[in-house]
């Protein structure tokens, strides 16, 4: 009968640990981040990456020609079908604070007693990281509920100031990739032949720099945006 016992305990203790190892697989599963969700993969073609830079021209222009980058990212999520919601959310990258250079003082109108804060996220649709924008932006140009929800919320800031009726002025704009090489179109030899491989889309893919001005033509903000590789987390057009 002790044996019995004894086979029963170390069952019981078995399966006890059994599950606990579930418990905590399930745990660290729940903690992945979500914008680890797969890319859909597109091919290293020349074709492929001609489609790859014509969207990347068309939001590229789209942001541009905006009052608000975070009106052209949920039309962009709504259009390809990123997200069963296209809602952008704000999701804080760290606290830290980064303090104005003297030109973005200058950019602002603002002297060195004028106080600046500074937020910096990302810009995801569903579990997709579309960008990654620094803002400094003057508190005291904004409302007291304006600076609240941008301290306790993930609400992007283009949609707490809209009251504001801002617009931008790009000051600068950076391709940080090219999908086809320089002189493509002059010389055919350099164009991408086939292959099986899969077309490898680096993190970051342009970058804006801007001012946002209210309707009376006042600064109250500097951003500088990085639009990510995940504009793109959609299959490839002409192969549906």
């Amino acid at each position: 009968m002790i044996q019995v016992h004894q086979i029963r305990l170390a069952i019981g203790s078995n399966l006890h640990s059994y599950f606990r190892r579930i418990i905590v697989v399930a745990g660290l599963i729940a903690l992945i981040p979500a914008h680890a969700q797969e890319q859909p993969r597109w091919p290293d073609t020349f074709l492929a990456r001609l489609e790859a830079l014509a969207l990347i021209q068309t939001l590229n222009t789209e942001i541009l020609g905006s009052r608000s980058a975070t009106r052209s990212l949920e039309n962009w999520c709504r259009d390809h079908q990123l997200a069963k919601e296209p809602k952008i959310v704000a999701h804080l990258i760290t606290v830290n604070n980064k303090t104005p250079t003297e030109e973005q003082r200058q950019h602002l109108m603002i002297t060195s007693q004028d106080e600046v804060k500074y937020r910096n996220v990302q810009l995801r649709c569903g579990s997709y990281v579309l960008s990654e924008a620094e803002n400094w932006y003057v508190p005291s140009r904004l409302t007291p509920e304006m600076n609240r929800l941008l301290e306790t919320t993930e609400t992007p800031f283009g949609k707490v100031v809209e009251s504001l009726g801002p617009y931008r002025q790009t000051f600068a704009v950076k391709q940080l990739w090219m999908p086809l090489p320089d002189g493509w179109e002059r010389a055919p030899h350099k164009r991408p032949t086939k292959t099986r491989r899969e077309l490898e889309i680096p993190d970051a893919l342009f970058q804006h720099q801007a001012i946002l001005y209210t309707r009376a033509h006042q600064p109250f903000s500097e951003v500088s945006e990085i639009y990510q590789r995940q504009i793109l987390a959609f299959p490839l057009p002409l192969s549906r």
